[in-house]
């Protein structure tokens, strides 16, 4: 595919006239060229904006106001104090002031995709599934969360919400808000790297209702003492990445506090003994939606030798067909956004840490097996590109490469031959645990066999497996998780307590690992 020469900005979605837009939909949040944090019921001028650009075209964006460690512990006191009187509001009033909520997050639901488009990247499409995922699914929990309460009562204290930069909408903010219709004070740290004005947005249109919303900016090193060991927390919910979960890890568990904490894992997709090429082929191109930069993203396959040559015929030209480019660019005003597979990733740092995981893979013997070109992608003239990476497959990475155990985050494919099913199920579990995985066979009995020895919390067969939604439950295996299960009547479990102290939350703990 050729270049673009003759694109330009979709009108109306400019950065300048986005934020605009969020001053006048929430001025209390907003203020000249930055954000406020929020907390103790109110938007403060406090701390230090950053600087920050947006992946998409390097174009200058709002930066977290970042507090200091003694403020940030003045929050958590106060939300506490929120807690203690949220928690004795009656069920149904909590129902209605969430709902009024959802009903406010989705009058304003293109502002908040097209946050999302200049904060994390995001296409468009994803964007606005991003935020219908979150409407859609607490309004979900909304319906059912009179039988997943009866007999439990809320924590004794606020639930501390840190999480990535990818979902703000469909994971944060949907996790917030049903911690609230659980009858908790949330806080929540605004993830460094992006989905500030998104997040401070959608907490504007909770607090209007009169949720018991925290959302301060900062360091994780700065504020990990408040928001993580805090004694006023009940729970510390985290996801992101395992260096960082370690640390919180080891701090949750030295104070015996609630925890969820969902972290990194190679997703794997293996084929053994399998024919439908047609049907397989047809899904390598959504596994690099959003440029892979999911935590149930697939970007290693593990493919039985004998079966290579057919795993390339379907899988070269899926690859080959995938598009790239700015997400709001058009060749006409008048055009619709475009849906490119792959937009930039979260930075330009990352992007430049991932092609030289790649060099170096390949310095070290991993073979290319394709190489897609930025020249082929749609940008604006003269556009800063620096966060895109076009997309990669490699065979054979290293075992002293990171692209060989962890997760590249980004739109990196490795493919790894086996011969034998003892080394497909160890190259399938490889980074010691996952979220999801998939093994494609022919034969619904080897599935069923070899299923239970992958180190994956959802398995499928022969389809990709997802977070899901509504009744779905979600955790992980090994390293992937610590603490309490979610989804379903699971996450409600998480951030309450039941009437006997001995309680088992389903889950993986340091004492304990219980599947639901």
């Amino acid at each position: 595919m050729a270049p673009s020469t003759d694109l330009t900005l979709k009108p109306g979605t400019e950065w300048a006239t986005t934020w605009q837009r969020c001053l006048v939909a929430a001025p209390e949040a907003f203020r000249g060229e930055r954000v406020l944090n929020l907390w103790n019921g109110t938007w403060r001028p406090d701390g230090r904006p950053l600087p920050a650009t947006t992946p998409v075209d390097g174009t200058p964006i709002a930066g977290p106001p970042r507090l200091d460690a003694a403020t940030a512990h003045r929050a958590v006191r106060a939300s506490l104090d929120q807690h203690r009187a949220w928690r004795t509001v009656p069920l149904a009033d909590r129902r209605a002031r969430v709902c009024a909520t959802l009903d406010a997050l989705t009058e304003h639901r293109d502002l908040l995709a097209l946050l999302l488009v200049w904060e994390i990247g995001k296409p468009w499409r994803a964007a606005r599934a991003d935020v219908d995922r979150a409407i859609d699914g607490v309004r979900w929990y909304a319906g059912e969360i009179d039988r997943m309460t009866e007999g439990r009562s809320p924590l004794p204290g606020p639930v501390s919400n840190i999480a990535s930069w990818n979902y703000p909408m469909s994971v944060l903010v949907h996790a917030m808000l049903v911690q609230a219709l659980a009858g908790n004070a949330v806080i929540a740290k605004t993830p460094t790297d992006g989905g500030l004005a998104c997040l401070t947005l959608a907490s504007a249109l909770a607090v209007r209702e009169g949720l018991p919303v925290t959302l301060v900016s900062g360091s994780g090193g700065e504020l990990s003492e408040a928001l993580v060991r805090a004694p006023e927390i009940g729970c510390v919910s985290f996801v992101g990445g395992r260096d960082t979960g370690a640390r919180v890890a080891t701090a949750v568990a030295d104070l015996g506090k609630r925890h969820i904490l969902e972290q990194e894992g190679l997703n794997t997709w293996g084929l053994w003994n399998f024919t439908d090429w047609e049907g397989f082929g047809s899904r390598i191109r959504k596994t690099f939606e959003y440029g892979k930069q999911r935590c149930t993203a697939y970007p290693r396959f593990v493919v039985q030798r004998s079966a290579f040559a057919d795993f390339l015929a379907v899988y070269l030209p899926a690859v080959r067909a995938l598009t790239l480019g700015h997400p709001l660019a058009v060749a006409s005003p008048d055009d619709d956004l475009p849906d490119p597979d792959l937009g930039p990733l979260i930075n330009a740092a990352k992007a430049k840490e991932l092609t030289d995981q790649v060099a170096e893979a390949m310095s070290r013997g991993a073979v290319p097996l394709h190489r897609g070109e930025l020249a082929a992608g749609r940008f604006l003239p003269g556009q800063d590109t620096s966060a895109y990476v076009a997309p990669v497959a490699l065979l054979g990475p290293p075992p002293a490469s990171p692209l060989h155990h962890a997760e590249p985050f980004g739109p990196v494919d490795t493919i790894v031959l086996v011969d034998t099913e003892a080394e497909l199920l160890a190259a399938m579990n490889v980074s010691n645990g996952a979220l999801v995985a998939t093994l494609s066979c022919d034969d619904r009995a080897t599935y069923e066999r070899l299923a239970p020895q992958i180190r994956a919390f959802k398995v499928g067969h022969g389809v990709p497996r997802s977070r899901g939604d509504r009744e779905e439950l979600f955790g992980g295996f090994g390293a992937s998780w610590r603490g309490a299960f979610v989804g379903g009547e699971l996450l409600v479990r998480a951030v309450t307590e039941g009437e006997s102290a001995e309680e088992r939350l389903p889950g993986n703990f340091p004492d304990y690992h219980l599947m639901p």
